[in-house]
């Protein structure tokens, strides 16, 4: 127990200290280099092969006076590398919709932290991570990461509100289980299963469980307000 506090606290720290390369860091730079408007227009932010944070950010905007009404800007080393006006159709949040970013409570260095000990608890073993942020099917923020072996091969992702920091979902992990064996709905009540699947179902359920209650608790240490980031650094 004490080994594994050690490890989940030389964690948090290890993110929290890492200040440059995060997200909202790439998202500062668009407000500062380009127009402070900006930082309420985000539709998506995308970092790849990060090591825990990537080299580079794409951050995706919406942009009324671009040909396709958006704008797709990379942020590198803290100054905007590239920029360019792709045609609609990108990836990007739910039906194209904009971020509150007044909402966001998670940057990608807390975002990993919270992805790592979820990983831990499932024995997923990873050696990079993708991180995408958008917007729900309910206009929610979420992060979406994606751990990915040395090879380059995912082996799970994992969905965090942005808001709350609550653990909504995950892909290919718990044992390859899907959300239906991890569901929490009152409907699948454990007497409806039996036998050895049921009592698999059942074991993966609570670890699962386990994992995204430590995870809310994760959040409280890493939570970082972006609005007060942003307040403070412009």
């Amino acid at each position: 127990m004490w080994k594994c506090l050690v490890v989940s606290l030389l964690l948090v720290t290890s993110a929290l200290a890492q200040e440059s390369g995060t997200a909202y860091d790439a998202l500062r730079v668009v407000g500062t280099r380009m127009n402070r408007s900006f930082v309420n227009r985000v539709i998506s932010v995308t970092g790849v092969n990060g090591n825990p944070q990537p080299a580079s950010w794409k951050i995706l905007l919406a942009d009324r006076n671009a040909p396709g009404g958006v704008r797709e800007v990379d942020v590198t080393d803290g100054r905007i590398a590239s920029e360019r006006t792709p045609a609609r159709g990108v990836v990007g949040s739910s039906e194209g919709a904009t971020i509150k970013t007044a909402h966001l409570n998670l940057d990608s260095s807390g975002a990993y932290a919270v992805a790592s000990h979820t990983a831990d608890k499932s024995s997923t073993q990873f050696s990079t991570v993708s991180y995408t942020l958008r917007t729900d099917e309910h206009g929610d923020p979420v992060w979406i990461v994606t751990l990915h072996a040395r090879s380059g091969q995912p082996v799970g992702t994992i969905f965090i509100g942005a808001n709350r920091g609550t653990v909504t979902r995950t892909e290919g992990m718990f044992s390859g289980a899907t959300m239906q064996d991890v569901e929490t709905d009152q409907d699948a009540a454990p007497e409806r299963e039996g036998g050895i699947i049921g009592n698999a179902r059942a074991r993966i359920r609570g670890t699962f469980l386990r994992a995204q209650e430590e995870a809310r608790g994760m959040f409280e240490r890493v939570r970082r307000s972006f609005e007060d980031f942003i307040n403070r650094t412009t």
